[in-house]
């Protein structure tokens, strides 16, 4: 036993200093385009009445001369409709609809259908992100080879340590995505920072495969148009230019029931690779949990647990570390600490809960 955890440990650092390689450094100045192709923004709403007077703040800021946007209010119950028609009637670029449908992917689907143009971004009502945004995401649209782009997404806040755990788990998502994105096998992206081609997304058929599922509008459609056009089709930025913030969950139980939402993707897509990597990452979990066993093997056990979940930890920092720097972020070894020791707890939670299969989101249950 003893011999197996240092074996494993070695390779878990292997392993992440593998997928840590593949995170580029903070790019060069990039020349932002002299062309401006059209662009439509899609941002479904429902029920975000709190925080639609920052949405709106958000568009006004952005500088990109050929842009539209479409607000899809998803039946919201709270007004949100009627505030933003009252609030952006004189604005030309905003167009504000109401979804006939039900559900996240019905009202993408009908904003697409209402788009004039060609290039679609998307992302969510809490979201933030920099003036140049836009720009920055249409730049490998440039290739007619590519039909879809994704960028990364990061919780904000810093000022408690659940704040800072949010940012620690979102940046080892970030890491598995780009490597995956970097062997041509994208796994997932985010809808909150996500932009395609319409002509590719009517190709695909859009959302008619899946309307059912509440949850999934991003990585549906990722596997959908890598499948359609091959995997060089899909492009991931992720850069701090790229970024785009969302809102942290408020307590674990909301965090936790995020996260059943997004994990119960894995059981409906027809990918061996996408539920593997679910299953591997809860067996991976399971095996540090496991270690505690070391501590009945006496002295020599004891020390090699502790060498075994300092590997653990260290590694992790380093890792994750460079995402979160590399996003502008930096976070202290007391916060992997932490973070390494309750993640596997975590991570095993979430897996029990999502077995279940039940989630709320947005007022609707799954």
């Amino acid at each position: 036993m003893i011999c197996f955890y240092l074996i494993w440990t070695l390779c878990y650092i292997v392993l992440l200093a593998w997928f840590a390689k593949k995170w580029p450094n903070p790019a060069l100045k990039t020349d932002l385009p002299e062309v401006f192709p059209e662009v439509t923004l899609l941002i479904p709403i429902r029920n975000e009445i709190k925080i639609l007077s920052r949405l709106i703040d958000q568009i006004h800021q952005i500088d990109y001369p050929k842009l539209r946007v479409i607000l899809i209010d998803d039946q919201s119950e709270d007004g949100s409709l009627d505030f933003l028609r009252d609030n952006l009637a004189g604005d030309p670029r905003v167009k504000v609809i109401q979804s006939p449908g039900s559900g996240k992917k019905s009202a993408l689907q009908f904003g697409v259908e209402k788009a004039d143009s060609d290039l679609i971004l998307c992302t969510d009502a809490d979201c933030r992100f920099s003036r140049n945004w836009v720009q920055q995401m249409v730049l490998p649209f440039a290739n007619p080879k590519t039909q879809l782009v994704a960028g990364p997404v990061l919780s904000t806040g810093q000022n408690t340590f659940f704040q800072r755990f949010q940012q620690i788990e979102w940046s080892s998502i970030l890491l598995v995505t780009q490597f995956f994105f970097t062997q041509k096998k994208p796994l997932m992206c985010s809808g909150a920072n996500l932009a395609y081609r319409k002509s590719a997304f009517v190709q695909v058929n859009g959302y008619q495969q899946n309307l059912k599922h509440l949850s999934g509008d991003d990585e549906f459609l990722l596997k959908a148009i890598s499948a359609r056009f091959g995997e060089k089709s899909c492009v991931y930025l992720p850069f701090s230019k790229n970024l785009v913030f969302t809102d942290p969950q408020p307590d674990l139980a909301n965090l936790i029931n995020q996260r059943v939402r997004w994990a119960g993707k894995w059981k409906v897509h027809r990918d061996f690779s996408h539920s593997a990597s679910a299953v591997f990452s809860v067996i991976v979990q399971l095996v540090w949990l496991g270690s505690l066993v070391l501590v009945s093997f006496g002295l020599p056990g004891l020390l090699v647990f502790f060498l075994v979940w300092a590997g653990k930890i260290l590694t992790e920092k380093k890792a994750l570390g460079k995402v979160l720097e590399c996003l502008g972020n930096r976070h202290f070894l007391i916060d992997f600490i932490k973070t390494g020791l309750f993640h596997p707890v975590f991570v095993v939670w979430v897996a029990a809960a999502t077995a279940k299969g039940n989630f709320v989101w947005k007022g609707r249950t799954n």
